[in-house]
């Protein structure tokens, strides 16, 4: 259904920050549903992904309340908006968000990120993007033998700030001295807490972080962010680590990907990171992502690394497990663990066995045909209490 006002399409001012009033956000309420996830399918093969995704998780964990939102570049030829200007305000009651794609010919990138993607992880401080990245069973690397316990990294990527910045603007427009500015801006807050996340994630994992940086070609920011990186190290003396230079770093996801485990990076260096390093684990339709709002201030938000591909939308052939794979990481971080995990051995036991493949794994099977399988074996799962047995 559609909760949007066609009529309210003016995006108006900035987009404030806006905080979450409902309680079925907290993650140490373990099990206790029912749960209120809004969708935002968006545009091309982002729509029979999140169908997919809604059909899995809600077979681990029915009661499920979902509010869908059309909000998209379909949407933006229509209404002149991405999504209405209280958007904001429409989804800060929920839980989690789930999105599926943006993008579509017609409608320049910029301002279906900038309309969309990018004013809701900021509005719901949503300042982590994290980005799991690993061999699946099943599936092929794009470098040569490496098996699944080479790649399996985690991308910490800042989602507030750095390059991102809507600061700047052309100047002389038309005259031979034309000009644009674009601003980079990174704060004593911002690289703070992205790096201490980081930090807490490599605990967890097995102690290893890599800070990507530049700073012998960024004068001012990443020397910033480096100097940083080092201050907080010194609170975690369990934690080996490295800084390299973001170009050597691209080097070494090909090169060396077993040397690494969690990577943290700025808002520009980690999108670039994350691509690449899916991309040689099997390809962007099967990484997941979140953005984590990890105060639980505000609703965090879920979706697939890859885009709208809309060269195959409407083809019913589009890859659904990145999108599965982000309902797992939302059920994960609700506390629903036994579902999350039902769903992540539901993929990979379905990739193993290798019967069940759209074309980009070198298969024949629908969208919806990979996406049932993965959703009949994950419910067996739950059913059977055998989720967390040994595959």
């Amino acid at each position: 259904m559609n909760t949007a006002s066609r009529s309210d399409s003016t995006r108006g001012g900035g987009w404030a920050t806006v905080g979450h009033t409902a309680s079925r956000g907290d993650s140490t309420r373990g099990g206790g549903g029912p749960y209120r996830i809004a969708t935002i399918p968006g545009d091309g093969i982002g729509v029979d992904v999140t169908a997919e995704a809604v059909t899995v998780l809600d077979a681990v964990l029915p009661g499920i309340e979902w509010t869908e939102f059309d909000w998209s570049c379909e949407n933006y030829l229509r209404t002149g908006a991405m999504m209405p200007a209280n958007a904001p305000d429409q989804l800060a009651g929920f839980d989690a968000i789930l999105l599926g794609a943006v993008g579509f010919p017609g409608v320049p990138d910029h301002i279906s990120l900038w309309g969309l993607l990018i004013p809701l992880r900021r509005a719901f401080g949503q300042y982590v993007n994290l980005r799991p990245v690993r061999l699946l069973p099943g599936t092929e690397s794009a470098l040569r033998d490496r098996s699944a316990e080479d790649l399996d990294i985690l991308i910490v990527r800042e989602n507030s700030e750095g390059e991102y910045s809507a600061i700047g603007g052309m100047h002389h427009p038309g005259r031979p001295d034309e000009f644009v500015r674009q601003e980079s801006i990174f704060t004593r807050v911002g690289c703070e807490r992205i790096i201490r996340y980081a930090f807490e994630r490599a605990v967890e994992r097995e102690g290893r972080l890599c800070s990507a940086t530049k700073s012998n070609g960024l004068l001012h920011s990443m020397p910033y962010w480096d100097s940083i990186f080092e201050r907080t190290a010194t609170e975690y003396p369990q934690v080996a680590t490295r800084q390299i230079h973001v170009d050597a770093l691209a080097a070494e996801i090909v090169l060396h990907p077993d040397r690494l485990d969690v990577i943290v990076a700025s808002n520009l260096f980690g999108d670039i990171l994350s691509d690449l390093a899916a991309a040689v684990t099997g390809g962007l339709g099967l990484a997941p992502s979140g953005n984590i709002n990890p105060e639980r201030t505000a609703p965090s938000m879920f979706e697939a690394v890859h885009g709208s591909a809309p060269d195959i939308a409407g083809q019913g052939i589009a890859n659904p497990v990145a999108q599965i794979l982000a309902g797992a990481m939302l059920l994960e971080h609700l506390g629903e663990h036994t579902a999350a995990a039902a769903v992540d051995r539901a993929v990979c036991d379905v990739l193993r066995a290798g019967r069940i493949r759209t074309p980009d794994l070198g298969g024949i099977a629908t969208t919806s045909e990979l996406g049932g399988v993965i959703a009949r074996r994950a419910a067996e799962l739950v059913g059977t209490g055998s989720v967390l047995a040994k595959p």
